[in-house]
C-alpha cells in the first residue's frame, strides 16, 4: 500500500550507508513519496576507501524504486543555506509535504562528564541538533503555511531526550530541546492542520555506534571489545531483547508521515523495545 503517493519529502542527514537517514528516505520512497536527501557533506564519515558514494547512492536507490530524488549538500545550521535548500526543492518538485529532521552531531569529545565538557563541544552538539532542527522546521513550516499544505514534520530525538545518561550532557540536552521544540511547534501549527511529532529511538546499530565506541576508547585494540560490550549491555536492557533496527525507526517515521497519523501531534514516541514506557 502506497500511503505517501504524490507526496514530496525532505530527509536531512541521509548520506550514511548504514544510517537512519538512508533507511527513512528509502522507506518513504517505497511508500510512494518523491524524496530529497540532504547532508552536510556528500560522503560522510571520511570513508575515503569505501565504495559508498553517500548522497549519490541514496538518490540512485530511491530512483531505482521508481521515485524522483536528488541530493543537496547543505549545512542545516546556516539559515541562508536552509532557505536556499527549500527554494530549490520547491523549484524542482513544486512543494514539500514532509520534513524529517534526522541530521545529528557526530559523537566525539562531548561524551564525557559534564564537569569535563569543553564549551566548544557543547556548542557543536547544540548547534547541529537543536538549532539545525529549528531552522529546518521553521523554513518548512513557513512553506506549509504559505501554500496551505497540511504537512508533516517528524523530528528524530532519542530516549536520552526523555531520560538523561551520564556522559551525555550535551547530546541529551539537545535531544530534550528537540522534544520541547516539537511540542511548541505542534501547538503553534495545529490551527493550520500541520502535524509535528518526534521519534525517540534507543540505541540503533548504525555508523554512529562505531563513532560512539571510538569516542569512548583510547586505541584500536580496545575497539572490538568495547563494541561487543556496548551491544551486549544495551541489548540486555531492552525487554524485547535486541537493539532497535533502522527499519523499526523508518517504519515509525513512515506512519507519522502518512494520513493514518492525522490526529496525532506533539508526541515523542519511544522506539525502544519496551525499555521506556512513559
Amino acid at each position: 500500500m502506497s500511503n505517501l503517493k504524490g507526496k514530496i519529502a525532505l530527509v536531512t542527514g541521509a548520506a550514511g550507508e548504514f544510517g537512519l537517514g538512508r533507511a527513512i528516505a528509502v522507506k518513504l520512497a517505497k511508500e510512494g513519496a518523491d524524496v530529497v536527501v540532504n547532508d552536510v557533506v556528500e560522503k560522510p564519515y571520511n570513508l575515503d576507501e569505501s565504495e559508498w558514494r553517500g548522497l549519490q547512492d541514496v538518490v540512485s536507490e530511491i530512483k531505482s524504486i521508481g521515485r524522483r530524488s536528488f541530493g543537496l549538500v547543505v549545512d542545516i545550521t546556516n539559515a541562508d543555506q536552509v532557505a536556499a535548500m527549500i527554494e530549490e526543492i520547491v523549484s524542482k518538485f513544486g512543494r514539500i509535504d514532509i520534513l524529517v529532521n534526522n541530521a545529528g552531531s557526530k559523537p566525539g569529545k562531548d561524551r564525557v562528564l559534564a564537569v569535563d565538557l569543553d564549551e566548544k563541544e557543547w556548542d557543536r552538539v547544540i548547534k547541529v541538533n537543536a538549532k539545525g532542527t529549528f531552522l529546518s522546521s521553521q523554513a518548512v513550516a513557513r512553506h506549509f503555511i504559505e501554500k496551505r499544505i497540511h504537512g508533516k514534520i517528524i523530528n528524530i530525538s532519542s530516549v536520552v531526550g526523555k531520560e538523561a545518561m551520564p556522559k551525555y550532557a550535551a547530546y541529551s540536552a539537545s535531544k530534550f530541546a528537540i522534544i520541547g521544540l516539537t511540542q511548541a511547534l505542534a501547538l503553534e501549527l495545529a490551527p493550520y492542520q500541520i502535524n509535528v511529532n518526534a521519534v525517540c529511538p534507543s540505541l540503533v546499530d548504525t555508523e554512529r555506534v562505531t563513532q560512539l565506541v571510538n569516542a569512548l576508547t583510547e586505541n584500536n585494540e580496545q575497539f572490538k571489545d568495547k563494541y561487543a560490550e556496548l551491544i551486549q549491555n544495551r541489548s540486555g536492557l531492552v525487554p524485547l531483547g535486541r537493539l532497535a533496527t533502522r527499519t523499526d525507526v523508518a517504519n515509525t517515521v513512515s506512519f507519522l508521515a502518512s494520513e493514518q497519523s492525522n490526529f496525532l501531534t506533539g508526541l515523542s514516541i519511544p522506539v525502544a523495545g519496551g525499555s521506556m514506557v512513559h
